[in-house]
């Protein structure tokens, strides 16, 4: 599949989800590309966040098809999370872990065979040699957003789903984060979500 996958988009097509009495989604339709950051932008609780749980085969659409290349996420859900990396909003960390040994946890749940060389790799893309020798409850908010998107990138997906990766930032740390993730953009398909125009035009093409 991988091969397949790698040239391919994702693609939500008419895509609805219900909870209760509550249609959290109707009827979505957009798709992201390898090498572009895509933009996914409105108000708190317009439908973002079960969007992007779909995609990443966490919640099952009650309406429509999500694909990647030619595979369903509901018939194909491990091979499409493998080619995935989730920052969901909530960011959850294993806080009483070093950063190191948090990464190195997630290495082996990806079983990656190179861990190492991975996590170093790793580590100095996302900026984080100085911070990896402490405790993630130690760190600032902005630092803790690095380990989320280190571990996002961890097992090197070809897409990566942001929920609001930049909300609650100060401006030295939102730059620092807005960088990264262009970087990581270059050739990754990333979607990007946020309810503030202005960072959805500052980030994505």
């Amino acid at each position: 599949y991988k091969g397949e996958i790698v040239t391919m988009s994702i693609e939500v097509k008419n895509v609805s989800k219900v909870f209760g009495k509550q249609k959290a989604v109707d009827r979505v339709d957009f798709s992201i590309q390898k090498g572009q950051i895509t933009g996914f932008l409105g108000p708190n609780g317009a439908g973002k966040s079960t969007t992007m749980k779909m995609i990443c085969s966490l919640l099952t659409p009650d309406e429509g098809q999500i694909r990647m290349g030619r595979l369903d996420v509901l018939s194909h859900a491990q091979e499409i999370k493998e080619n995935i990396g989730y920052l969901p909003e909530s960011n959850p960390l294993y806080k009483n872990l070093y950063v190191r040994e948090f990464l190195h946890f997630m290495a082996s749940l990806h079983q990656l065979k190179n861990k190492k060389e991975r996590i170093e790799e790793v580590i100095q893309l996302t900026g984080l040699r100085k911070e990896a020798g402490k405790k993630i409850r130690d760190l600032s908010k902005g630092y803790k957003q690095r380990v989320g998107l280190a571990q996002a990138i961890l097992h090197d997906p070809d897409y990566l789903i942001l929920d609001e990766p930049t909300s609650g930032l100060d401006p030295n740390q939102l730059a620092e984060i807005r960088d990264l993730i262009l970087n990581l953009g270059k050739d990754k398909g990333v979607l990007f979500s946020s309810h503030i125009m202005q960072e959805i035009q500052a980030i994505c093409d």
